[in-house]
């Protein structure tokens, strides 16, 4: 019997907090067709992300995968950078 390996699930998104200790909160965004009248919808959609050393700050585009159940909320760990925030 040959192993299969599990796909991980992954997104990416913005941060939108850091204000909370080793977790911030990644706003995913996408694009749906809606299936009457074709126009493009963005919908969008909240999660809270584990960041066990806290480098990651707002607008920061990360991308997260999907994990073991971390807390009541925390079920997605940030596995890198894509670009950094501009600070205004």
């Amino acid at each position: 019997m040959t192993e299969q390996k599990k796909v991980q699930r992954t997104l990416v998104g913005r941060v939108v907090s850091d204000k909370r200790q080793k977790t911030v909160t990644v706003l995913v965004e996408r694009r749906i067709q809606h299936p009457i009248y074709g126009k493009f919808i963005a919908r969008s959609k909240k999660y809270s992300a584990h960041d066990e050393s806290g480098q990651y700050h707002l607008n920061d585009v990360v991308e997260i995968a999907e994990s073991r159940p971390i807390s009541k909320t925390k079920s997605w760990v940030v596995s890198r950078l894509i670009t950094k925030g501009q600070v205004i």
